[in-house]
């Protein structure tokens, strides 16, 4: 068992020195307190998944006490090419843009250039005229009038009345399917069309998850004085060298962008163009810079903004956001009785939250914060265990197999 485990471990650092740089420091797993053997049931577990043909290829880290334990890749970046998931491919990471989008606006909370309870007309006058679908069709909508103004908290947690046209709940989501906001050409492209659409629900009534971070994303670029895109990339991810973060890829990384896959009528595993719905276009300048879904990144990278976040603020003696802000952050935000997507699950002021685990049935500790992205991309942190897990495909529809929970059920059961 003892050579086995120096094996083991002579083989994890070849491994995280292959490819990629190190994003994080490395240590053994068992000087962080999980298990190695009971850990292998989570390479078991994804490799699984490939083998079955449920998903080409994925890429899993888990990083515990700020240390690098676990980091494999499986499968295929591209199945018609053969490129294999490599531990610097690049993924479209969709929604979890939402967390760094929310980043930048605490970052001008706490500069002063903005507060939470500002109305977002104060940056926005434009939506001066919004109206709340109250019924009728999409060829004649009865509307509404707002009730309170939205405010910055509202659209950080999904309650300012926003939606996403491929919820398909109601004729707001077909006008939103008509207005085919990713194929605008700019952001202010965007909010012309934006403004023209009704609200879902009245303003902090409701959560209902939609374009919130794109309308977020307009809000840093005008109380900044910068592209949202440039705000980014000096305030985030540039300061926290995550150097293949970004709303395109540059041509010289196109052959490290993995693919996205879906099954076809017969469970073949084919491979699919980006969806329109949803608004991340590798190229420089098609679409626009989507603060809810539009970043692609590496695994390593968004590891290293996690930590970030779990550390209070800091990495590397980086600082992006202070530790109150932090700790106000990840707390719930919403209205009683409302909740994201599960009764288990709260959102703070950038992403989900985990409020109750019994209730959920999974050995995840309340209070740890989470995301995803449409392609079945997925990170948790976890404070009181100082624990993260990333798990990256590209595959759609998203989280077809419930990887996400096997994943992190895997994870979990082998801490010690």
């Amino acid at each position: 068992m003892k050579t086995r485990l120096i094996l083991a471990s002579i083989l994890l650092a070849g491994a995280l020195t292959s490819h990629a740089a190190i994003p994080l420091p490395v240590s053994k797993p068992a000087d962080q307190q999980v298990d190695p053997e009971r850990l292998k049931r989570m390479h078991d577990l994804v490799e699984s998944y490939i083998t079955d043909g449920k998903h080409a290829g994925a890429a899993a880290m888990v990083v515990r006490n700020g240390k690098i334990i676990d980091w494999q890749t499986w499968g295929k970046a591209d199945i018609n090419s053969g490129d294999p998931v490599r531990k610097d491919t690049i993924f479209r990471i969709y929604s979890m843009t939402k967390v760094i989008t929310s980043a930048a606006v605490l970052q001008l909370f706490e500069q002063n250039k903005l507060l939470l309870t500002q109305p977002v007309t104060d940056f926005i006058p434009e939506l001066q005229g919004l109206k709340v679908f109250a019924g009728g069709s999409v060829a004649d909508p009865e509307l509404a009038d707002l009730e309170t103004p939205i405010t910055i908290r509202m659209l950080l947690n999904h309650t300012a009345g926003f939606t996403y046209s491929f919820f398909k709940e109601s004729p707001v989501h077909d006008l939103y399917e008509n207005a085919d906001l990713w194929n605008t050409v700019s952001l202010d492209d965007f909010l012309e069309s934006a403004a023209r659409l009704p609200l879902l629900a009245q303003p902090g009534k409701a959560y209902h998850y939609g374009i919130s971070d794109d309308i977020l994303a307009i809000v840093v670029q005008r109380a900044s004085g910068m592209p949202f895109e440039d705000y980014i990339a000096r305030y985030i991810t540039g300061p926290l060298k995550m150097r293949d973060t970004a709303f395109h890829v540059p041509e010289g990384k196109l052959h490290r962008l993995a693919s996205i896959h879906k099954h076809d009528e017969d469970g073949r595993l084919i491979v699919v163009e980006e969806d329109k719905h949803i608004g991340a276009y590798a190229e420089k300048g098609r679409g626009v810079p989507s603060g809810g879904g539009g970043m692609f990144s590496t695994i390593g990278d968004y590891a290293r903004f996690a930590q970030c976040l779990l550390n209070g603020g800091e990495l590397d003696g980086v600082r992006i956001l202070g530790r109150k802000t932090i700790e106000l952050a990840m707390q719930n935000s919403l209205p009683e009785g409302t909740y994201a997507f599960s009764p288990t699950q709260g959102w703070g002021l950038m992403s989900g939250l985990r409020i109750d685990m019994p209730g959920s049935l999974e050995p995840v500790s309340e209070g740890t914060f989470t995301w995803s992205g449409a392609a079945t991309t997925h990170f948790f942190a976890d404070p009181g265990e100082n624990l993260i897990g990333l798990i990256f495909t590209q595959h759609f529809p998203y989280d077809e197999h419930q990887l996400f929970t096997r994943f992190r059920i895997s994870v979990y059961q082998a801490l010690n």
